[in-house]
């Protein structure tokens, strides 16, 4: 067994990709609980973000394996070396999703494991989008995000307009750093026929880029206001927007290495939207 390989296929070695998965996640948490919620939910859903992404990245793979190798960014994935058979990538796939699922048991209701099913139908299904989307990113976004409704279920029992709205605010943060992700490829896109936002957008790209992290803004503006949150809340709102301009001084001239590197440090964009939910509820 080529530990090294299994490693790169479900990305564990790469922990951007959880965290842009568990920043919206715990987002969902702290506001459906209002304050830090139940240590044995947060167990529960960091353990079962980490495992879907794995997961989702494994069916990736598979999806994407006649692709990678004409790709430069992942050619090297094992995959497309033959490091690992694409039985193998969806046996892989399988078993993370089934350990999630043991993971959620102790806590599971009805709705939870209703919300369970699709999110795992949209991890599962994502990949396959770039052939026939346009903006494949937007699906991104909802299987990204949907720990959000998830949160909202195992802390009240129900599923709120509020989550929604929350998990709208993550679809255009998804939009924002995965089109600066397809930014990247966009020239072996082309060639290979697959589809992007960044082709999509085209010209436009950037703007577009900037309009969603405005909108992502505005919404978590708008869900805090509801929640009557203080300066901690409203300090981390602006360190996102802070954050947000930086990366449009990253990605303006679309040079890849800037774009890849913008992409990157959306992990601390999450991090400042946490912070300041968390450190206002936590001094209530």
């Amino acid at each position: 067994m080529n530990f090294n390989a299994y490693l790169r296929l479900t990305r564990l070695d790469k922990p951007i990709g959880i965290l842009l998965l568990l920043w919206p996640t715990l987002w969902g948490l702290w506001f459906a609980a209002e304050r830090l919620p139940p240590l044995n939910l947060l167990v529960i859903f960091v353990a079962g973000v980490v495992l879907m992404r794995s997961a989702g990245c494994s069916v990736n793979d598979y999806a994407d394996r006649h692709f990678d190798g004409f790709v430069a960014r992942t050619r090297k994935r094992p995959l497309a070396t033959g490091e690992i058979t694409p039985g193998e990538a969806i046996g892989v796939a399988v078993a993370l999703a089934l350990l999630a699922l043991l993971v959620l048991w102790p806590i599971v209701t009805p709705l939870l494991l209703f919300l369970a099913v699709i999110a795992a139908f949209l991890a599962a299904s994502y990949p396959f989008t770039k052939r026939f989307f346009a903006v494949p990113q937007a699906y991104l976004g909802l299987s990204f995000g949907f720990g959000i409704p998830m949160a909202y279920a195992a802390v009240q029992g129900s599923v709120p307009t509020e989550a929604g709205w929350l998990l709208l605010a993550n679809l255009f943060w998804s939009i924002a750093y995965d089109t600066e992700y397809a930014m990247v490829d966009r020239t072996d896109d082309l060639k290979i026929g697959i589809r992007t936002s960044a082709i999509t957008f085209g010209r436009f790209d950037v703007t577009i880029v900037m309009l969603c992290y405005a909108i992502t803004l505005t919404l978590l503006a708008w869900i805090g206001a509801q929640h009557d949150l203080g300066e901690l809340f409203w300090l981390g709102l602006l360190a996102a927007a802070g954050i947000a301009l930086y990366h449009y001084k990253l990605i303006r001239h679309r040079d890849p290495v800037r774009c890849f590197k913008a992409f990157l440090h959306n992990t601390w964009f999450g991090a400042a939207v946490f912070s300041g939910l968390a450190l206002d509820y936590a001094i209530r």
